[in-house]
């Protein structure tokens, strides 16, 4: 790098907040299978703390020397519903507590990997899995679940989506004081990658290696300060500032990646190109959208916008990276994104409008606040409507919503950390239980069938 590209680099890190979000290990726990309960959480702690051992200690000295932020240091798993069923556990919640253990051992942010994978349908360890998120998900600080109930191939399970709006309200109920924040641990997804770093939904797919460094990057702000070099120009000129602009940022992103799998001497997998935004004041996706003309996010242009930006950041990152997957793009959580969060407040952004940005955005409703009175058939209609716009569009969608106990509309509550906080949102008060309660599958869209 020459001196001109090192003083732009400092400026992105101290006055635009670009960091290095999370740098996530991947952990197959597939030799950690037993009949004995206790035995295999014994072999999955030592495995975890085995090669994970130096990961938060390699993280802070990457810090140090590169004068780079790494945000979150994590670890992603098998999914536990593979590795636990071999036993004849009733429940799991001992495996989210030995993953919570082994996470806690090791210094790090979270872990993933309390997952199960139902979109074609249930076996004995999916259901005992499930079952047991809530209670995991109260008795534990850094576990994360998930659970994939759709895909492009295999439609969408019914019966999945049905239940998992129970647990999600059960998720809040156990978790009331502390604002329900276990349902922030928990993400409904449908066409789930295998490779994805982010928090809640990373889990160490069962294609993938042994172990695995998968980073994430972000920066927002830095593609918001770029754009406001470029104030009055054609949606061309604008498309190529964030190309150029995402090309820098990843590259950052590949030096860190490069640098953590050698010293940890573990493969390097992935760079996931998103835009993840925090709570922090110039760090807001929704404030980028605002750059490009929008009065306030959620107003009419907004889908466009947000459009454009996501497919200008895979565009520029692609060629910056020698290898591209997670789920690469922009994310629009509401609570940690202080432009979203505003304009929640001044009502030009609504669970509607937010659900239309998602047909072109990352992920999917992402960190929403609403009403703990929210019946569970409302909370699965959601995870449906999610999962058909991802099923059809062939893409990854998710729901990650906070039916936040003793709250209504207009209250706020707070989460803290990256996490952030959020206004309570508007939903229907019109029933979706009939159509909930008929379960099934939602059959594969026609164009599933390429064979």
């Amino acid at each position: 790098m020459n001196q001109s590209q090192i003083i732009e680099t400092i400026k992105m890190i101290e006055k635009e907040k670009l960091d290095i979000r999370t740098i996530t290990m991947g952990i197959s726990l597939r030799d950690c299978c037993s009949f004995d309960g206790k035995k295999s959480r014994d072999k999955i702690y030592d495995k975890i703390t085995r090669y994970a051992e130096n990961l938060v200690k390699v993280g802070y000295e990457i810090e140090t020397e590169y004068g780079i932020p790494i945000i979150n240091k994590r670890v992603s798993v098998t999914p536990i519903a593979l590795i636990a069923e071999s036993c004849g556990d009733d429940n799991y919640v001992e495996f989210a507590k030995t993953l919570d253990r082994a996470a806690k051992t090791l210094g790090i942010d979270f872990i993933g990997g309390f997952s199960a994978l139902v979109h074609k349908g249930y076996s004995i360890g999916d259901r005992k899995l499930i079952q047991s998120i809530p209670e995991a998900l109260s008795v534990t600080d850094k576990v994360c679940s998930s659970v994939n109930i759709g895909t492009s191939k295999n439609g969408i399970n019914m019966d999945a989506v049905k239940e998992m709006g129970h647990i999600i309200k059960k998720t809040a109920e156990l978790t009331k004081d502390s604002s329900s924040i276990g349902c922030a641990k928990l993400v409904v997804f449908a066409n789930a990658v295998e490779d994805n770093p982010f928090m809640a939904g990373a889990f160490h797919g069962i294609g993938e290696a042994e172990s695995i460094i998968n980073v994430g990057v972000s920066g927002p702000g830095t593609v918001k300060s770029a754009l406001e070099t470029v104030k009055g120009e054609s949606f061309d000129v604008v498309a190529e500032t964030i190309k150029k602009t995402a090309f820098k940022i990843t590259r950052m992103g590949q030096l860190v990646a490069e640098e953590a799998s050698r010293r940890l001497n573990v493969p390097f997998g992935i760079i996931d190109l998103s835009l993840a935004p925090t709570p922090a004041v110039g760090d807001s996706v929704a404030h980028v959208l605002e750059e490009m003309g929008i009065e306030s996010c959620g107003a009419p242009g907004t889908t466009a916008a947000l459009a454009l930006l996501n497919d200008a950041v895979k565009k520029g990152g692609i060629m910056a990276a020698s290898s591209v997957g997670g789920l690469s793009g922009a994310f629009i959580p509401v609570s940690e994104d202080a432009g979203m969060i505003d304009a929640v407040l001044n009502n030009s952004l609504n669970i509607e409008k937010l659900e239309a940005m998602t047909c072109v955005c990352s992920v999917g409703l992402d960190m929403i606040a609403i009403p703990g009175d929210t019946p569970a058939e409302t909370l699965s209609a959601i995870i449906a409507d999610e999962a058909a716009i991802g099923v059809i569009n062939n893409k990854t969608t998710a729901v990650r919503i906070i039916p936040v106990y003793g709250k209504t509309l207009g209250d706020k509550v707070e989460f803290g950390g990256l996490l952030g906080s959020a206004p309570i949102m508007r939903v229907s008060n019109f029933s979706s239980a009939n159509f909930v309660n008929r379960g099934g599958h939602i059959p594969a869209p026609i164009h599933s069938f390429k064979n």
